[in-house]
């Protein structure tokens, strides 16, 4: 019975991967139990086709610890030519009531913001991806220094093939 269970288990994970076919790239990256300000998640991306364009994602692993309804983010996209695309993004994380948005069924919702779309990659070389959270509390210019309830930080980038 636990074998039929096991092959069972493999073939709907397979499944559940193989129906994916625009990734091209998903990573996640452990920030523990709370985001600190001054770290930065980063990604090396792979090296991608110049004809082809690409939507980006964030991707967030929240629970119910998180204490705000948005989360600040700035991405910075940086080229094989040092040269760097910051961007400061606002993103909603959780309904009118208070319940967290997202994808999941346990108290970890996953949360696939978008980043940029129709991107080109045309330049040969290595790409980086550096995300660091910005949130701040409401009248206070010093930003949250620990930020709970982000266990999780990825970047995702999908073909538009």
């Amino acid at each position: 019975m636990k074998i039929k269970s096991s092959l069972l288990f493999i073939l709907v994970l397979f499944l559940l991967i193989s129906c994916d076919k625009k990734r091209v790239f998903d990573e996640y990256k452990s920030v523990g139990s709370a985001w600190h300000k001054d770290s930065v998640v980063s990604f090396d991306l792979p090296q991608l086709d110049a004809k082809k364009n690409y939507n980006l994602f964030v991707n967030v692993r929240d629970n119910d610890d998180y204490p705000f309804n948005n989360l600040f983010l700035i991405v910075s996209l940086e080229q094989p030519n040092h040269k760097i695309k910051v961007d400061t993004l606002e993103y909603q994380m959780t309904n009118p009531d208070g319940t967290l948005l997202g994808d999941g069924f346990t108290d970890i919702k996953e949360n696939k913001l978008f980043y940029k779309d129709k991107e080109k990659f045309t330049q040969k070389g290595l790409y980086k991806i550096h995300i660091k959270q910005a949130v701040r509390q409401t009248g206070k210019i010093e930003g949250v220094a620990l930020l709970p309830g982000i266990t999780d930080v990825g970047f995702r980038i999908e073909s538009t093939d």
